[in-house]
């Protein structure tokens, strides 16, 4: 007891000095909070923090409370704990946090008075956000809506409990494995000034040292955004770690400056010596008088103590050194205040347009296995973003309140989807019982999200005071497992779809009759088709207990951003077994099999069972095209050396650059299927891969599923499957590949645009991450051959002519990148996981190719969600009761205008308000030139767009949503291709757009940087007649909007 109060005496006194310590000085944060500077000399910005990763060798969990330290010695909530106590001592210490994830979970849990404190600490600047998501998201495998989402849910947390000082204003990428143009972009339009990042190619690294180029202006969106896309962005010296010797946190084994001058073992001048040293040589690197140093690592200050009590130490004995003559200057600051001092320095800064992408540390070391790695969980992640948008739109638009715990429930799959895209997560670099909590979290989001969706179609079904049928749902459609469909004779599919235009969709449902009628929302039959399940789906482990045999197709057609209401009923009907049925040919080898559509024919070669020619035959175009399984043996090295680098999570690097064909047995396991509404090749490469490649009526593309797995591993080698199309084009070493799922970019084999590559390994080094899809061109003939991904994947075109995407891969030996295991994923069963997805091929003239991929690309992320009920009255009572088609909007948007968000937003409190504000997104989805229709500017109009409601005022935000367009400044930046000479006068001018940066010199920092608007925002006032706006090429525009009731 006595223990105890001494304990409680000790916290009270220290919080009243320290409540008076932040409460008697003047708020202030943001670029005037800063720490002085010294002109003239070389300031070199300590900068303290944490990186905390959302997930790795540990769960979330784990790593907030501190468990499994046989992994990973590492509790956040101790980091949080002790960093705040020393921030209070000093203020001049600073200190950043990042990962939102853990600080909202840390902040929940404290009391009042803390929170004042930290509160006080913010508004002084003394701890500051950086980057502000809900977690460090990976650049590679994320989707640009997930990328956005996961923002917002970040800086939302900080806007309601920090207000403007919480706003981060640089962004923070010090761990993602190489670096994409469009996260750059996206950086830029939610208000950053600036990026700094950790990883760069080892080669690029080296040219940038040389030509102090470490630091640049990157152009996001160079050629459709310009200007409002620019980032300036730097590379750290040291990735996101201490200068060696100099990392005092107590999981570290530097020695700390012991300065007792009576000491035996007193090493404080050979500590200061060897940090000059340090500070002179990192600043050859840079351009300017400041360089920037990262005072910690992976979960460093656990006691912050540590670390602070040596920083003090540093800076006190170097800065003495100025009395000896010596210009180096310490500091504590943050990347915000070093990126200040930057603006300030009068620099034209170099630029850069394309990406960071393949990142390799070192010679036979590309980190391009990733893209692909963990694909079930790949695809999970991208299913889940799509029913996040699908629940968050059909809250809104059914007006729910919280009395049925809505914003709850869809705060729970936000945040595990914000959980699912750092750098460790969708990116498949965790450990195994990591990606397990990551699905985990994802499935009990899903459920949640589940209930709102029950609860918006018991407002929106109904067409009196009736309670609408609950909604079940089917999560394995995909392998042809739905307990519903097999188990009545009869039930309802209601299919809601997300999308702002009217759009078909194909359904397959398993069952287990040979014949059903399907009635659509008006009563009318719609065309049907039975197809047997396959035998290479029935082995997959997760369909144990299915007791489908058959698989129900129909097509739909479906309104805008709403649902329609679809009966099935089993059928004895002769007829109707007579239409459904599918027709069955074996490959005999006398001759080559044709199927095709109004659009599409495909050859497959009568002697191989193997594709041979692919037509477009509205456009009168013929390809010779091959399609093949071939996988490469993934490098057993020991990693000791680079050119003994191994295969894993990480890294891609195949043993040797040939790869390895099937046995020849497709032919004999190949059988063509032909029926009224779809015609399909199934393929069997070997007894663990099978394919099916199938025309839909009336379709322009040819998709083609692939199921991979078990991979074998009894030889002990570990395989990476790739799928290759082989054609003839003539593509000069070029390909295209996208950026997140928006901009399309240029690649070039063998190639890099800002260094001389020294390529050292000519597969894994050409390999780049396929968000949505890659495509090759042959411009001579006018011909463009597009493949589309249904997740995240890696990929290339290693020969003129060819696409290749690698669908799965499993390996068996770690490549000592810190995951500490091999990517062995056994599955359900534990022999192995299998995988399945879908390619989706268009070919086409180049000019009319884009219209194809853009829109494709947006109906697969945005696919329709469909929920099953039980049917037990009529169907023409069931329409008497309840809407069977349903529409949120009064017309259609634009075939090139995408409603990005619609949801219900935070506003000035957490829980929805009879006035609460609406969150918009509406964005371009076309680039400059790539259509000659869809690719114009295109105005929307606000005024009348939906129908449960009218939009009373608007207001236009950062991409972020956590800033007024209006208000937003960002630093300017003068580079080296935007100086020219005006005539005349031999002084430097800028181009249009881009102003000259702040030249004033001071010690201070009372100036204001310089800064501009990028363009005023859009407002529109309670009572305004007109709410149109305009969208040009690759334009995001976001929106708060106030609601009157219709």
């Amino acid at each position: 007891m006595y223990n105890l109060q001494l304990v409680m005496l000790r916290l009270l006194l220290i919080s009243l000095i320290l409540l008076s310590n932040v409460v008697s000085s003047k708020s202030k944060c943001g670029y005037s909070s800063c720490n002085p500077v010294k002109d003239g000399m070389l300031n070199v910005h300590l900068v303290p923090h944490t990186h905390d990763d959302v997930g790795w060798l540990k769960t979330v969990d784990q790593y907030y409370y501190g468990a499994r330290t046989n992994y990973q010695r590492a509790g956040v909530q101790y980091i949080l704990d002790s960093v705040i106590e020393e921030l209070l001592k000093d203020k001049t210490k600073r200190f950043i946090y990042v990962e939102i994830a853990f600080f909202a979970r840390w902040w929940r849990q404290q009391h009042d008075m803390t929170r004042h404190l930290v509160r006080g600490l913010v508004n002084e600047g003394r701890l500051e956000f950086i980057l502000g998501g809900w977690c460090m998201n990976d650049e590679a495998t994320t989707h640009y809506n997930a990328i956005v989402d996961q923002h917002a849910l970040g800086f939302e947390f900080l806007r309601q409990n920090f207000g403007e000082c919480g706003r981060p204003r640089v962004a923070w990428q010090i761990d993602p494995f190489g670096h994409s143009r469009e996260q750059a972009s996206l950086f830029a339009q939610m208000g950053f000034d600036g990026l700094f990042f950790g990883r760069l190619d080892y080669q690029d690294k080296a040219k940038r040292m040389n030509t102090t180029t470490m630091e640049m202006l990157w152009r996001g969106s160079p050629t459709n955004l310009g200007k409002k896309s620019d980032l300036f962005t730097g590379a750290l010296f040291n990735g996101y770690g201490p200068p060696g010797g100099f990392c005092f946190d107590l999981l570290c084994n530097d020695d700390p400056i012991m300065d007792d001058e009576e000491m035996h073992d007193n090493n404080k001048l050979a500590k200061v010596l060897q940090f000059l040293i340090y500070a002179k040589y990192q600043a050859k690197s840079y351009a300017t008088d400041h360089i920037i140093m990262t005072m910690g690592s992976d979960f460093n200050y656990q006691n912050a103590h540590t670390w602070y009590k040596n920083l003090d130490k540093l800076i006190q004995y170097v800065n003495e050194q100025q009395n000896n003559g010596s210009k180096v200057n310490l500091l504590y600051s943050t990347p915000s205040c070093y990126l200040y001092q930057l603006n300030r320095a009068n620099k034209t800064w170099a630029t850069k347009d394309d990406d960071f992408f393949p990142y390799a540390h070192r010679p036979h070391s590309f980190w391009s296995g990733y893209f692909t790695s963990r694909p079930t969980l790949k695809e999970f992640v991208r299913k889940t973003n799509n029913f996040l948008q699908v629940c968050k739109q059909m809250d809104a638009l059914a007006q729910l309140d919280d009395d049925v715990n809505s914003t709850i429930e869809i705060q729970i799959l936000r945040e595990a989807m914000g959980v699912a895209q750092h750098h460790d997560a969708v990116s498949g670099t965790e450990k195994q019982h990591v990606a397990h909590d990551y699905a985990q979290r994802l499935a009990k989001g899903v459920y949640e999200c589940q209930k709102v969706v029950n609860d918006a179609y018991n407002r929106l079904l109904p067409k009196g005071n009736n309670k609408a049928p609950g909604q079940l749902y089917c999560n394995l459609l995909n392998i042809s497992k739905c307990d519903h469909t097999e188990n009545y004779k009869q039930f309802v599919t209601t299919i809601y779809n997300p999308l702002g235009r009217n759009v078909t969709s194909w359904i397959r449902l398993p069952v287990i009759g040979k014949a059903y009628t399907v009635i659509d929302p008006y009563g009318y039959t719609v065309t049907a088709q039975i197809i047997p399940v396959s035998s290479e789906t029935k082995r997959i482990p997760e369909r144990k207990g299915s007791l489908a045999k058959n698989e129900l197709v129909f097509k739909v057609n479906l309104p805008a951003l709403g649902f329609n209401t679809y009966f099935i009923q089993m059928s004895n009907s002769i007829l109707d077994n007579f239409i459904q049925r599918t027709y069955f040919r074996r490959l005999q080898g006398n001759g080559d099999i044709t199927i095709k559509n109004q659009f599409v024919a495909l050859i497959f070669d009568g002697s191989t069972g193997k594709l041979k020619q692919m037509q477009n035959l509205e456009r009168g175009v013929t390809l010779p095209l091959g399609q093949d399984y071939l996988y490469y043996v993934g490098h057993p090295g020991n990693n000791s050396q680079p050119k003994f680098q191994a295969s894993g999570a990480y890294i891609f690097r195949p043993n040797i650059t040939a790869t390895h064909q099937f046995r020849a047995t497709l032919k004999r396991k190949s059988y063509a299927l032909q029926g009224v509404l779809v015609q399909e090749v199934r393929q069997q490469f070997s007894s663990w891969l099978s394919q099916v490649v199938r025309l839909y009526d009336n379709e322009r593309y040819a998709e083609f599923e692939w199921t991979v797995g078990p991979i074998p591993i009894q030889n002990n080698y570990g395989k990476e499957i790739i799928s290759r199309f082989t054609s003839d084009l003539k593509t000069s070493g070029i390909f295209y590949t996208d950026a997140n799922g928006r901009e399309m970019i240029k690649r070039t084999r063998d190639h890099r645009d800002t260094w001389n590559l020294n390529q050292t390994e000519e597969i894994a080094g050409n390999y780049y991450p396929i968000n949505s899809r890659i495509y090759i061109q042959d411009t001579a003939r006018d011909i463009q051959l597009t493949v589309l991904t249904d997740r995240s994947q890696g990929g290339s075109s290693i020969q003129d002519g060819q696409v290749e995407i690698m669908v799965h891969r499993r390996l068996l030996h770690d490549d000592s990148l810190g995951v500490g295991e091999a990517l062995n994923e056994t599955g359900a069963d534990g022999k192995g996981l299998v995988a399945r997805g879908k390619h989706y091929v268009f070919l086409d003239t180049v000019s009319n190719s884009a219209s194809l991929h853009r829109d494709m690309a947006l109906r697969l992320y945005m696919a329709p969600s469909v929920s099953f009920s039980e049917i037990t009255t009529k169907q023409t009572d069931w329409r008497k009761k309840y809407r069977t088609s349903w529409s949120g909007l009064k017309k259609q948007l634009p075939d090139n205008v995408h409603m990005l968000t619609l949801e219900q937003w935070g506003g000035p409190t957490v829980k929805p308000s009879p006035t609460q504000p609406y969150l918009l997104r509406f964005e371009h989805i076309y680039e400059n030139g790539e259509d000659p229709l869809l690719s114009k500017p295109v105005n929307i109009s606000l005024q009348d767009m939906f129908v449960p409601f009218e939009v009373e005022t608007v207001e236009e935000l950062t991409l972020g949503a956590n800033l007024q367009l209006s208000k937003l400044q960002r630093l300017n930046w003068m580079t080296l291709d935007s100086v020219r000479t005006v005539k005349g006068t031999g002084n430097p001018a800028t181009e249009t757009g881009n102003a000259t940066t702040n030249t004033s010199n001071t010690t201070t920092n009372t100036s204001n940087p310089t800064t501009n608007t990028d363009r005023s925002s859009f407002v529109a006032p309670s009572g305004a007649n007109n709410f149109t706006i305009t969208l040009k090429p690759m334009d995001i525009r976001t929106f708060q909007v106030t609601l009157k009731k219709v």
